[in-house]
This record gives C-alpha cells, sequence and structure tokens, in this order.
C-alpha cells in the first residue's frame, strides 16, 4: 500500500474529472509494479505537486565489496504532451543543472529519479541570490540543443498565439487588458520567425529548484520545449513578486544567461499574452510585469 494524499486526490478529480480519478485509483497497482520492476522500497511519506505524486525510495546497489542503498524519488504521473518530454530534457541534459534520470517506462510516464532535498528550494533564498542561482541554471540548461525527441516548439505556441488574438482577447472584459495583450502581441510578432532551437525548462520559478548532495542547487520538474531562451525569464521575475525587482531581476538574467535584451524583453511579453489567453484576462503582477519591459 502506498499514502495518497486525500487533498491531492480531490484536486485531481477536480481538475480532470473522470481520468483524474482513474489515474488515482491506478496508482497503488502501478507502483507496487515499478516497485517491484525497479527493486525499490518506499522509505518514507509521499509527496506531491500539482500533477505527479513522489514516492522517496531506495534500491539496492553494490559498491566495492559491500552493499549500498541508492537514495531516489518514483514520480508517477499522468502522461500527456507536457510530461511526455520531461524525460527527453533530462536525458538531454544528463544531470547538467538538472535532476538525474535513474529510469523511465515511456508507456505510463513513471519516472525515477536522483533524490534531492525536498524542503530546501529557492523560495527562502535571499531573493538576489536566488534570481541569481536561476539565472545560472538557466545558462547551464539553455546552453543545450533540443533533442530532435522533443515535440512542443516555440514557434508552434507562439503561432497559436497570433492566431488566437482576434479571438479571444476581444472577449476579454477589461479594456486596459486588452490592449496591454495587444502590445504583448505586437512585441511577440517581431520575434516569432526565429523562434530559437535550445532546450528551454519552461517552468524555472523557485520552488522548482531543489537543494542536492551532488551540487547545491538543481532544476527539477520540466515542461520542455523547443525555442529562445528569452521565453525562460517570466517565472523567476512573477514568483515572489515585487514590482521594484522587475527591472533588476530582468537585467540580472539577460546579463548572466548572456541574452539579447530586445529579444528576451520580447519573449517574456510573449509569455505574458499566453498566459492572458489562456486567462482571458492579466493578472496584477504580469501586468506590472509587461508595463515595465514596455516602458509605460
Amino acid at each position: 500500500m502506498i499514502d495518497i494524499p486525500v487533498k491531492w486526490a480531490k484536486s485531481q478529480s477536480r481538475l480532470n474529472g473522470e481520468a483524474g480519478r482513474a489515474f488515482v485509483a491506478g496508482l497503488p497497482d502501478r507502483a507496487a509494479h515499478f516497485l517491484d520492476l525497479w527493486g525499490l522500497r518506499v522509505t518514507g511519506p509521499s509527496m506531491y505537486g500539482v500533477c505527479a505524486l513522489v514516492l522517496p525510495v531506495e534500491r539496492a546497489g553494490a559498491g566495492e565489496g559491500e552493499r549500498t542503498e541508492e537514495r531516489a524519488v518514483l514520480k508517477l504521473q499522468p502522461l500527456d504532451d507536457e510530461t511526455a518530454g520531461e524525460p527527453v530534457a533530462l536525458t538531454a541534459w544528463n544531470g547538467d543543472g538538472a535532476v538525474r534520470l535513474l529510469e523511465y517506462d515511456a508507456e505510463t510516464g513513471t519516472l525515477l529519479l536522483e533524490r534531492l532535498e525536498a524542503a530546501r528550494d529557492l523560495s527562502g533564498v535571499e531573493i538576489r541570490e536566488a534570481v541569481g542561482v536561476v539565472a545560472g541554471l538557466l545558462a547551464r540548461l539553455t546552453a543545450a540543443e533540443a533533442p530532435a525527441g522533443l515535440r512542443r516548439t516555440l514557434g508552434d505556441l507562439a503561432a497559436r498565439m497570433l492566431d488566437d488574438v482576434p479571438v479571444v482577447v476581444p472577449l476579454v472584459a477589461d479594456a486596459g487588458e486588452r490592449r496591454l495583450l495587444r502590445d504583448c502581441a505586437a512585441a511577440l510578432r517581431e520575434v516569432a520567425g526565429e523562434p530559437g532551437d535550445r532546450l528551454l525548462h519552461w517552468d524555472l520559478h523557485y520552488e522548482n529548484v531543489l537543494s542536492g548532495g551532488r551540487e547545491p542547487w538543481l532544476a527539477i520538474d520540466p515542461k520542455p520545449l523547443a525555442g529562445d531562451p528569452g521565453f525562460e525569464l517570466l517565472p523567476a521575475l512573477f514568483n515572489r513578486f515585487d514590482a521594484s525587482h522587475v527591472g533588476w531581476r530582468f537585467d540580472l538574467m539577460t546579463e548572466v544567461v548572456g541574452l539579447d535584451r530586445e529579444r528576451a524583453r520580447a519573449w517574456t511579453l510573449g509569455r505574458v499574452l499566453q498566459n492572458g489567453l489562456w486567462m482571458r484576462s492579466v493578472v496584477p503582477e504580469h501586468a506590472a510585469i509587461a508595463r515595465t519591459l514596455l516602458g509605460k
């Protein structure tokens, strides 16, 4: 038996309906299968994020004549367009700036990952240091070219966004938000023809960076796509938000990652557009970021 937190199970039902309930119902059998297949034993209570249930595990190994235990986590998650790219990205990075992938099952999306310190992320680190850590990781991660097996591309996303603008933006209730989204779309059009070919994490905020024994900080939980690294900056501008920080955070990240500031500005505005189209509104923090970058 595995521990399935009630709060998390309810969230799966609320977010994904019958598919979410079926996923939760199948987890005991799925966990049992992979615990046996990969020679694992559960060593603590379950952890979870929005999508995945994560079990701390160990498996036996051999080291210089004596038995050793490898500490890891078993990540059980639904298989979709975002999660299907996770092992592709982790394999390409091979532990360079990101958690290391130990095993993967393509049919179910189940992963065995090296275990990091789940209780220690960047949310409690002084903000200038935290932004510097994120920037350094982005520089390393986006140095990799997106592998051929990665299906999601920024070029496709940008084209769909621009197609959606004349349909969705008129549905946004607030006139100021409509104008802001059109300004973001205009910036995106300037760069959409050159979407880039780097391997992007897409969701590198402060809680997706954990302390590890192998390195002080490593990225987890990528939702990868191929594209321009300028599309990576919004999470670190938005999370732990402070309007007075937008300028220096943007400057620090573009400098460390080595980005052209104007292209990075346009892609960040494109990211604001993406969220605005999803929500049919612009959250105040995103509006403040966009106005700062637009000089308004």
